[in-house]
């Protein structure tokens, strides 16, 4: 998985093309993301006591990876990932500029 939590992303592909924002949930299973108000569907709840009213929910679902590119922040446009050895760790570089991704 190269793309991971707190990382900011652009959707490349379907409905949501072009918008942005940060992932805040990865699912490995599915090869998926969650990003912060991308994306959104409604769920009708059933009450669950009286502090959490039922009602219609709005909330984020997943995008596949293939659909998402992250972005580089020297850029500012969305970029594929490289990979790079330095001092002993592998870090994620920009294949754009270069830049360290982390």
């Amino acid at each position: 998985m190269q793309i991971r939590r707190n990382d900011s992303v652009m959707v490349i592909a379907g409905k949501e093309r072009g918008k942005t924002g940060k992932v805040l949930r990865v699912v490995p299973d599915k090869e998926a993301v969650i990003i912060e108000r991308v994306n959104l569907v409604k769920r009708h709840t059933r009450p669950k006591g009286p502090q959490q009213p039922g009602g219609i929910l709005e909330k984020e679902a997943s995008i596949h990876l293939s659909n998402v590119m992250i972005m580089c922040d020297k850029c500012n446009a969305p970029v594929r990932i490289g990979r790079k050895i330095l001092g002993g760790k592998k870090i994620r570089i920009c294949r754009r500029c270069g830049e360290a991704l982390e």
